[in-house]
């Protein structure tokens, strides 16, 4: 997949099925709008494209995380695009003529019914779909993938995340929450005196769920390996920085310098300060036994 940030100047394409949006999670909504352009791009050999605005705060999923899902989808282009205030202030019309006829050369352009884009957020499905018919690309609007009564967003998926509801993190999004880093040496303590782990340290630009102990499976390429992961600054041994630290349960490679995934499935219990390392290595047990149910 190609990846292009753009810095004020977008890239000329040429007869591109491309979906617009935010692309935070990319959740089971987003999920409907990629499946489309890959239809398009099945049905004519166009290019599917993806223009995620940037909004600058913390994201479900980091940049490389994102290219990495895209990626897998098939999606040919990634135009990331930060939402600065020229962008905010470009009229709607405006947007449609220079950017996605003139730069994009769009052929398709794929939409939720809500979306919303250019100055003052008037820019409309509705007002996609007349202007395809002036300039000869075809409009998709589709509707909002449900959950309940709710309609599945980011915004529903990052309340869910600060509970710390990572079934309904998983259900919202269509797959796992996860965290990717590469394998770093820690302080020892764990082998010292505890479990043998492995230690991330997640992007400061991603959001995280409460510190606190999950049960989680880690992938190593191809290897999988189900575990319990610490999420927080480990307050018994007093670490100044979060990390993400993961207990393999069946595992006695040396993984240090290898990248990881590491697919959240369900909260156990908050981070704690014990008494004692001791305290601390009973209560880990007990972890361990209570996360090998779901196995």
């Amino acid at each position: 997949m190609e990846y292009v940030e753009i810095n004020g100047q977008f890239p000329d394409l040429s007869s591109c099925a491309v979906t617009l949006g935010k692309f935070d999670g990319i959740h089971r909504g987003h999920r409907k709008l990629i499946e489309e352009i890959l239809q398009y791009k099945k049905e004519n050999n166009t290019p599917a494209v993806v223009l995620a605005f940037a909004s600058g705060k913390k994201s479900i999923f980091t940049k490389e995380e994102r290219k990495k899902i895209l990626s897998e989808m098939g999606v040919d282009i990634l135009l990331e695009c930060p939402l600065d205030e020229k962008l905010r202030h470009i009229k709607a019309e405006q947007f449609i003529r220079q950017i996605l006829v003139g730069d994009l050369r769009a052929a398709c352009v794929v939409v939720g019914e809500d979306y919303r884009f250019g100055f003052e957020r008037k820019g409309t499905p509705e007002l996609l779909e007349e202007y395809g018919r002036k300039y000869s690309y075809e409009a998709r609007v589709i509707p909002k993938e449900m959950n309940g009564n709710r309609k599945i967003s980011s915004t529903f998926i990052r309340e869910e995340l600060n509970r710390g509801n990572m079934k309904k993190v998983s259900e919202l999004l269509g797959r796992d929450f996860f965290v990717t880093g590469t394998v770093e040496h820690g302080r020892g303590l764990g082998h010292k005196n505890f479990f043998p782990t492995t230690n991330l340290i997640p992007s400061a630009k991603k959001l995280m769920p409460p510190n606190g102990v999950y049960v989680t499976t880690s992938i190593f390429e191809k290897k999988a390996f189900r575990g319990i992961t610490n999420v927080g600054y480990k307050p018994t041994v007093g670490e100044n920085f979060l990390g993400v630290e993961t207990f393999l349960f069946a595992c006695d490679e040396n993984l240090y310098g290898k990248e990881c995934v590491v697919n959240f499935h369900r909260f156990l219990r908050p981070e704690h300060k014990f008494s004692s390392f001791e305290a601390l290595k009973q209560q880990i047990q007990k972890d361990i036994e209570e996360a090998r149910k779901d196995i």
